[in-house]
């Protein structure tokens, strides 16, 4: 482990390492804020080794050392396809772990599909994105926020991945939502990326969570990490403005951190 620019930083020789060294310090993070606060927060991410992380948990000999019961899930962006699409974030999240999980449905918090009731979010990203906001806010009442919060939770951990652009969440280079000031929830069109329509926190919503985790692998991202680490400027590497409130955790393969340096 290596700590740089108030940024950790833990090198696996592989995916499949990174994956489950992930997996093992999520169970760890939740029961601790579990035993800290009577329960936890968790922000989840898709991608490859997003979801391959979910499997891990799945699988872990220590996965009932957290009461599930009281933990409340989120997502820091989905894409706006419909309910059930397997582009879906929350989709392959229910495949991989929460499905298996006894999970109060009332805690879990997947954004509204593009198909969903129109009171709920459904039929256009910027409803859907109002709908997400009250719900932090909501959730905020209940599980407190971080020091100058407005209505976003203080989430124990929030994941992430990134994209060989530095893309996190749903927030591109100079792209609107890397521009968005507040703390909140902003409808994403025109994405590079397809799907084209999406929901996402902000980087400043973000923010809130305790500790911010981004699990990487693949020499394909290993130039956007190594501006991110070195400073570079957000609006060009959106990667940059993903901190935590506590802590910021990069868990990485030995590819993906091949020009960090040393």
């Amino acid at each position: 482990m290596s700590t740089s620019a108030g940024i950790e930083v833990v090198v696996h020789a592989d995916e499949d390492s990174a994956a489950r060294d992930a997996a093992d310090r999520l169970l760890t993070a939740l029961a601790a804020a579990q035993a800290a606060r009577g329960s936890a927060s968790v922000v989840l991410t898709g991608g490859g080794i997003g979801i391959a992380m979910l499997r891990e948990v799945a699988a872990s000999a220590r996965r009932d050392d957290v009461d599930w019961g009281a933990v409340e899930v989120f997502w820091g962006d989905e894409r706006f396809v419909p309910a059930g699409d397997a582009e879906r974030n929350d989709a392959q999240a229910r495949e991989a772990l929460l499905d298996a999980l006894p999970l109060d449905p009332a805690r879990v918090h997947p954004m509204a599909a593009s198909d969903a009731p129109e009171d709920a979010g459904g039929g256009d990203p910027d409803h859907a994105a109002d709908a997400y906001a009250k719900t932090l806010s909501a959730a905020a009442s209940r599980l407190g926020g971080s020091s100058g919060a407005g209505p976003i939770p203080a989430f124990d951990v929030l994941l992430a991945g990134c994209g060989p652009e530095g893309h996190v969440l749903s927030i591109f280079p100079d792209s609107p939502a890397v521009h968005a000031a507040d703390a909140g929830v902003v409808a994403v069109r025109d994405c590079p990326k397809p799907p084209p329509t999406r929901v996402s926190l902000t980087l400043p919503a973000a923010r809130h969570a305790r500790e911010v985790w981004l699990v990487a692998a693949g020499g394909g991202k290993a130039e956007a990490l190594a501006r991110a680490h070195g400073g570079a400027s957000e609006v060009d590497v959106p990667l940059a403005g993903l901190r935590g409130a506590e802590r910021t955790l990069w868990v990485l393969d030995r590819e993906a951190a091949a020009q960090l340096g040393s």
